[in-house]
């Protein structure tokens, strides 16, 4: 049952009290803290096993939120009214560092900054009345959550409040795109390539910047077992992430019978936790597209897998 004002306004309280706060986005859900509170953000690298040289997005409820943390140009104001409320972070340089503290900026000169469109993650942000810093509800670099049930069973134990606002509509984490010079593609998401360069032009590929970014360690939302890619049909006592046609068979997860990136995107972290918990000895995942939301997949599923790039 999605949570309520009532259980919104608790859920406030103890993010004042310094406490973190399991919430809803329509990426995944996230593990929420004050972004001012030093203590709060260590306590939530702590619950999440998270390195401290990884740094964290703060959330806003919209554009005028951002302008008192970041300071945004024409580009950044360009793709905050094209897709906020939505799957995209801007890394911009910092304008308050009070408002997001050192420790969740990993010491940079630069914070990374979305407006999430979940309803129950907008009414927490209005409620709270400051920035939250929310990486995924999961321990670090296990699959993120994309269910209620999911997100308590990995942090739960670390949460003073959990806000269940139902399944993720779109099961992978933002975007990330750095305005620091030339726009740079730093994790690629639910918005794309093609979309943000419509919006501001070509995107430079992360280069230096990509330790800007969440996200972005070699081996990242890893299952516990191996991860083998590309695979056209699985092997002995291996789980089988399918596209498209699939065999049938008991440890068989087909991310989209139709082979529809966004139906695979949404159920890829889900399916990937399924795999983990079938008793296979290890996980097979078919070929997926590189085009468009592909990227996204594609680069979720080097990290598990523990390629980098």
């Amino acid at each position: 049952m999605t949570a309520g004002p009532d259980e919104i306004a608790r859920a406030a309280a103890a993010l004042r009290a310094g406490g973190l706060v399991i919430v809803p986005t329509e990426t995944v859900y996230g593990l929420a803290a004050d972004a001012a509170n030093p203590r709060a953000v260590a306590a939530l690298y702590e619950a999440k096993g998270r390195p401290s040289f990884n740094p964290l997005i703060a959330h806003v409820p919209d554009v005028i939120a951002a302008r008192r943390i970041a300071r945004l140009d024409d580009r950044a104001e360009a793709l905050a009214a094209r897709f906020w409320p939505g799957p995209l972070t801007l890394v911009l340089p910092i304008a308050d560092t009070g408002a997001v503290c050192d420790l969740a900026r990993a010491g940079l000169d630069s914070v990374a900054v979305r407006a999430p469109a979940h309803p129950v993650m907008q009414g927490l942000l209005k409620a709270f009345g400051g920035p939250l810093v929310a990486p995924s509800a999961n321990r670090s670099g296990r699959p993120s959550p994309t269910t209620f049930a999911d997100a308590v069973d990995e942090t739960g134990a670390a949460a003073a409040a959990a806000l269940d606002g139902g399944p993720c509509q779109i099961g992978l984490e933002s975007t990330v795109v750095a305005l620091l010079d030339r726009p740079r593609l730093l994790r690629p998401g639910a918005v794309t390539r093609a979309e943000i360069s419509t919006a501001i032009g070509p995107l430079a590929e992360a280069e230096a910047d990509a330790r800007r970014s969440p996200g972005r360690l070699a081996r990242h939302y890893a299952p516990n077992l191996p991860v083998r890619l590309d695979a056209a049909e699985p092997g002995l006592d291996e789980a089988f992430l399918a596209f498209g046609p699939a065999p049938a068979g008991g440890r068989v997860f087909n991310l989209s019978p139709s082979a529809d990136l966004a139906e695979a995107a949404a159920n890829l972290f889900t399916f990937l936790r399924a795999a983990d918990r079938s008793g296979a000895a290890a996980i097979a995942i078919a070929r997926i597209p590189q085009q468009g939301l592909g990227e996204a997949i594609n680069d979720r599923l080097r990290r598990a897998a523990g390629f980098v790039g």
